[in-house]
């Protein structure tokens, strides 16, 4: 069978990280892929109670897309989908390899591979490949477009451009009111030590009171857009064009992205220090609490910590965290050359390059396994 031949289903959902880490993979792999967007049921969560794959979480329209002829290799991200591709090996008679990315809530010997990243604590196996950072494959060349649509937005904004990139709640990290404050009097400070500007965009899981203590902070020339106020998302273009990242640390997609621009990055850590977090009343929040329950409770396969990521970014040098100390030290990186070694293949390319030979050594060993019948 020629490559030609092989058919790859992107099973998509509604987290956008996600869905690039899928099709990041899919464009990676140079073969053909179908987009399926799916959509899952509000109780959705129960029907992991049990594990018979099922589709009793999926809504009608989705089901409907789901039909023969089967594909060779599904890509998907995310529980929302974990029932339904596992329905589609088991309905396809095992034809269709499965691919998951970052981490499964069902049992890791379902899957033909996985591609993790260190915040889910995934042992070593045969089945699973270890990356550094979620998969995407934004470069600044792919960007160009993107650019030339924003660059006007910016006016005379002196450079400089600092792209302040903000998330918002994940996991035990709650983006408060009082982080917004510091984050903006922070990126305030570096911009003016370096004679810069900010280039500001939110997210739809920032906070509105947090975005507000962000914006009331910045006080040197800037330019930040709101996601409560509608229009286009820059989002790519202040990829593109930033001298310079500032990026929300509870982020995974945004520090892989700003991280593959080649420009300076620094983390603006999302925790609460040493506070004693029962002490602190955001904690008690529903998503913090039940973080913490799970990787005090919960077995070690379903942790998730986002931090390993942050460490492993500083410890080799691909960012450094943006506190109160580092400002000045940041301010004159801004005036330095990149320190990358020429020729150094950015660690998202590698990850990507190490997922797609995974995905095609599958393939080639399927591929192998087909008996040819003897001739009579």
């Amino acid at each position: 069978m020629s490559d030609k031949d092989l058919k790859v289903w992107c099973l998509l959902g509604k987290k956008a990280g996600d869905n690039t880490q899928v099709l990041a993979l899919a464009d990676e792999l140079a073969l053909p892929y179908e987009e399926k967007r799916v959509s899952a049921r509000s109780w959705e969560l129960i029907t992991h109670l049990r594990q018979t794959p099922t589709l009793a979480g999926i809504d009608a329209p989705s089901v409907a897309q789901i039909r023969p002829p089967w594909p060779d290799v599904v890509i998907t991200a995310g529980r929302r989908n974990e029932h339904l591709a596992r329905w589609i090996k088991a309905t396809s008679g095992g034809k269709a390899l499965l691919v998951q990315m970052g981490r499964p809530w069902s049992r890791l010997q379902d899957w033909d591979l996985i591609v993790t990243t260190p915040q889910y604590f995934l042992p070593s196996a045969p089945n699973i490949v270890h990356n550094s950072l979620p998969l995407h494959r934004l470069s600044r060349c792919d960007l160009k477009e993107d650019a030339k649509r924003v660059q006007p937005l910016l006016g005379e904004l002196a450079r400089p451009w600092i792209a302040l990139l903000i998330g918002g709640d994940s996991g035990r990290f709650v983006f408060t009111p009082e982080k917004g404050r510091r984050l903006g009097e922070l990126t305030n400070r570096l911009a003016a030590t370096c004679g810069g500007s900010v280039l500001a965009s939110d997210s739809p899981r920032t906070p509105v009171a947090a975005g507000d203590a962000v914006e009331q902070a910045l006080l040197c020339p800037h330019y930040h857009y709101r996601w409560q106020q509608g229009g286009q998302n820059p989002y790519r273009g202040l990829l593109a064009l930033a001298d310079a990242f500032v990026v929300t640390g509870e982020s995974m997609s945004m520090l892989a992205e700003a991280a593959a621009m080649a420009r300076p990055l620094f983390i603006f850590d999302m925790g609460d220090s040493d506070l004693a977090w029962w002490r602190l009343a955001h904690s008690y929040r529903y998503k913090p609490l039940s973080h913490r329950f799970a990787m005090t409770l919960g077995p070690q396969r379903m942790r998730r910590d986002i931090g390993r990521i942050q460490m492993r970014m500083v410890a080799d040098r691909e960012a450094r965290w943006l506190d109160e100390a580092g400002v000045e030290a940041a301010a004159k990186q801004l005036k330095l050359p990149i320190d990358r070694p020429q020729g150094d293949e950015p660690t998202s390319s590698v990850d990507l390059h190490r997922a797609a030979d995974a995905v095609r050594r599958l393939l080639a060993e399927r591929s192998m396994d087909v008996q040819v019948p003897a001739a009579e």
